[in-house]
């Protein structure tokens, strides 16, 4: 039988995954849960991932923390509202999925006055 292969290969590389670090400032949806869910199950959908399980919570102060588990790995999320931010990860490992269609959803959702982005290529095989 042969077995799945589940590395990317792109541009004479072969690794494990891609993992965008998201930071996002100054935005109104840090606080509802309702709305960082919507916002995270819409770019998981653009990315073309497979949801298996979804929690989020809610913090006494009205920061939220949460993860979306995929198939093909995870989106997670911590906001401070205090500090008007938040934090985002989204890891997506297979060449199927393209976390990178996730970020413009996340933006059209929260609508940052500034916004960072970084793109890691994760588990570099040799």
């Amino acid at each position: 039988m042969k077995s799945k292969e589940f590395c990317i290969k792109s541009e004479g590389i072969k690794y494990a995954g891609i993992h965008i670090i998201i930071e996002f400032w100054d935005s109104d949806i840090l606080k509802s849960m309702k709305k960082i869910k919507e916002a995270m199950l819409e770019a998981v959908k653009a990315a073309g991932a497979t949801v298996l399980s979804t929690k989020l919570h809610k913090f006494k102060g009205g920061g939220v923390s949460g993860v979306i588990v995929l198939s093909e790995s995870h989106i997670s999320i911590h906001t401070w509202p205090e500090y008007n931010y938040a934090a985002l990860d989204i890891f997506t490992c297979g060449r199927s999925v393209k976390p990178q269609k996730a970020v413009p959803v996340l933006k059209k959702h929260f609508k940052p006055g500034k916004m960072q982005i970084m793109d890691i290529k994760r588990g570099i095989m040799e």
